[in-house]
């Protein structure tokens, strides 16, 4: 069972319900999954809760993050918002159905100055087929203020079938 009591749908997610109760458990899934994609390491992510239909990610305002006012990159924030998006589709797609970003708005509200989270909830996604989706990511500071809004296009195919 995962976080909120909703059954794990794939692999991802029931690998995240397993180790999820501590936070070692927590901080190894998000290294394993930056080790994955390695670019996301540079976030330091940590996945705080994910399910079918939603992921909940937070990285640490530090140095390696900022920009030259101090502030965390635009850039920085991008990654986040890919990854929660990421880790969100993985945990809910269906099991013949594969995904790829195809396109990404954003919209920085207000400087980020503190600790951030990335939430994406995605929207009646029992139901994706084959076809564009857009999925939103909100990323907000200690303090709840959106900071930066994301809409991540993506393309969803059928999975090729491998011969038997």
């Amino acid at each position: 069972m995962s976080t909120m009591g909703k059954v794990a749908s794939n692999a991802l997610a029931r690998q995240f319900a397993l180790v999820s109760g501590t936070a070692l458990g927590r901080w190894a899934f998000s290294q394993a999954v930056a080790a994955r994609a390695p670019y996301f390491g540079s976030i330091s992510p940590m996945i705080e809760r994910l399910e079918p239909g939603y992921a909940r990610v937070s990285m640490k305002k530090r140095r390696a993050v900022h920009h030259h006012i101090g502030t965390v990159h635009a850039i920085a924030m991008c990654n986040m918002a890919e990854l929660a998006l990421g880790v969100c589709v993985e945990a809910s797609l269906k099991p013949e159905l594969r995904w790829i970003p195809v396109g990404m708005e954003v919209d920085y509200l207000k400087r980020a100055m503190t600790d951030l989270v990335a939430e994406c909830r995605l929207e009646n996604w029992q139901a994706w087929d084959v076809g564009d989706v857009v999925a939103p990511v909100s990323i907000t500071d200690t303090n709840g203020v959106v900071v930066c809004a994301a809409r991540i296009r993506l393309r969803l195919s059928k999975k090729p079938v491998k011969p038997s």
